[in-house]
This record gives C-alpha cells, structure tokens and sequence, in this order.
C-alpha cells in the first residue's frame, strides 16, 4: 500500500485497510485536482466527487481544504523519503556524499516534474500559493539527518542538520527559479544549484 500521512495531519487515522484506501483516493483526487483548478477553487466536494466517496469521509478525515492540503504534503515527503531511501539501497555506499546528494536532488525533481499536485504543494511551502513559509524545509530537513547520517557516518546533531537546513533552503530557492524559467525546469540552472550544493557541502563534510 502507498505511505498514506502521519496520524498527527488527520482528524482521524485510518485503522482498518478499507478506511487507508479511501484515504489514499482523497489524496489522490485532490492531488490531481489542485493541478487542474488550482488552490482556491479547489473544493472538498469536489475531491469527494473526483475519489467517488461520500462528502462525511472527507470530513472524517480533514476539517478542510487546508488540512487536506497539509496531508497531502505530509504524503509527498514521505514518499520522497521512500524513494530516496530505495535509490541509496540501489546504489550501494559508492560515491559517498556526493552520490547521496545527487539522489536527494534528483528524487525531488522527478517528483516536481511527474508528482500530481506537486508543483503546488511540494512540502507544504507554497500554499496558499505564493507563501513561503520555512517550517516545511525543517522538516525536510530533519528528516534528511535522520535519514542519510549513517550513509556520510555523521552524527545526527545540530550540525548536521543545520547544514542539510541551508542546503534544502539552496535548492527550494533554485529549483523553483528552474521551473519559473521552464515547465520542466531549466536545465542551466539545475546545474548551476548542483554545483552550488556541491561546493557547499564539500566545505562541510569532506
């Protein structure tokens, strides 16, 4: 079954297998729709109709179209987080921690170009469209030193997590730059926020 969010973005968590599944047709559906209508004439009835559930399943779930939202990029990074974790079981420990952040990078821009919603919602940093709140990139974050530590085997500290904060922070900036310049990102710039990145950390972790 597909990573469906943390208890703590619901109203209710789902228990049984029949209530995940519906769960996971309301995300998808409201993913889809957000790149069809957008943010603000998205609607919960709407994503009711497109899952083909009742409206209360909605609201059994979700107070709102925010809180839905919210979910919706809680699912995002956490199968950002599965893909990155299967790509760097793949890869094996060659390359060290310049192979890990071309997967990181590389991941992200796979799903902004094919994830539904995606463009909108990434994270969470963009909605209500336009906003630029930071808590998403801590928990992004976060989550990236908890995961890739015992890969560059670094304590997960403060340190860490204070450079993975500013490389995160690096590359939000520059990819969305990227896709302001092209429907699938200009390839210049990617470059250009690779190299960065690369210099960067390379101060940091070599």
């Amino acid at each position: 079954m597909k990573p469906v969010p943390q208890a703590t973005s619901l109203r209710r968590a789902p228990v049984q297998r029949r209530s995940a599944e519906r769960l996971t047709r309301i995300l998808d559906a409201c993913a889809d729709l957000l790149d069809e209508v957008g943010y603000d004439t998205l609607s919960t009835r709407a994503v009711a109709l497109r899952a083909g559930v009742p409206i209360g399943s909605v609201y059994r779930f979700f107070g709102n179209k925010r809180q839905m939202v919210d979910a919706l990029a809680q699912r995002n990074l956490e199968r950002f987080t599965a893909r990155v974790t299967d790509r760097l079981a793949e890869s094996g420990d060659e390359g060290g921690w310049r192979m890990v952040m071309d997967v990181v990078l590389d991941e992200y821009l796979a799903m902004k170009r094919t994830a539904p919603g995606f463009s909108l919602v990434d994270f969470g940093n963009q909605i209500p469209v336009g906003a630029r709140h930071s808590e998403p990139n801590h928990r992004v974050a976060d989550r990236l030193t908890e995961l890739l530590s015992g890969y560059l085997s670094r304590e997960p500290d403060d340190d860490l997590r204070r450079t993975f904060l500013i490389a995160v922070e690096t590359a939000d900036t520059l990819v969305h730059l990227a896709f302001r310049m092209a429907p699938e990102g200009d390839e210049r710039i990617i470059q250009e926020a690779r190299e960065m990145l690369r210099a960067y950390l390379a101060r940091v972790l070599d």
